[in-house]
């Protein structure tokens, strides 16, 4: 993560972006049926964190941030016309929504949010149709479009690749002990293995040179 105040006005500015051009050009696509269409969806804000203040997270990458907001949404929706209940339909909707996110590798926090508004909009008085997934992707497709460009232009490469570091002569261990470490752990950390390794190469050339 980008740190000081270089790098935290960076994020604000490049997540005020997405958010701006997203809104924008949503609003355009829904046209004349903007008073019943939304052209920001919330779980977009949540998006837009993660997409330009940790643009290395497993969870920040494209297919996630697609994926998981498009995949919750669908079901969102489906739960919330099955079921017509909207506690029902928000406590299912949600949870199939992290199973099939897990099982299909695009795990996103914000598609929980997503399933959930769209489940509770699928129950309302006025309930949601196929024709809110427009504005949804729209924002979706609108907000990783400007992830890539002003990411890649600051120096954050997005879709995210881990650093190169030359391997150390100190090194002891290999990437397979990393993955034991993590399977002995029993717990998700929010960093890829080729991180990981990357970050201990450079720790111990660090070491190494002093």
């Amino acid at each position: 993560m980008a740190v000081g105040h270089l790098g935290w006005a960076r994020n604000a500015v490049g997540a005020g972006l997405g958010i701006a051009v997203a809104g924008a050009v949503t609003l355009l696509l829904v046209g004349g049926r903007a008073a019943l269409l939304p052209f920001l969806v919330a779980p977009l804000g949540a998006s837009a964190v993660l997409v330009f203040c940790v643009p290395a997270s497993p969870l920040a990458q494209p297919w996630p941030v697609i994926g998981g907001n498009l995949i919750s949404a669908i079901i969102g929706l489906g739960a919330g016309h099955a079921l017509g209940d909207p506690w029902l339909a928000a406590s299912l909707g949600v949870g199939i929504a992290i199973a099939v996110m897990s099982l299909a590798r695009c795990l996103h926090p914000p598609g929980g949010a997503c399933a959930l508004l769209c489940a509770l909009g699928a129950t309302g008085k006025v309930p949601w149709g196929a024709a809110f997934m427009l504005p949804i992707a729209a924002n979706v497709f609108l907000l990783s479009g400007v992830g890539w460009l002003f990411n890649n232009l600051t120096g954050h490469p997005w879709p995210h690749r881990p650093p190169r570091v030359p391997l150390s002569p100190q090194a002891a261990y290999s990437r397979e002990d990393i993955q034991a470490v993590l399977a002995d752990w029993n717990e998700v950390l929010d960093v890829e293995v080729d991180d990981l390794d990357a970050f201990v190469q450079a720790l111990l050339r660090k070491g190494a040179g002093r």
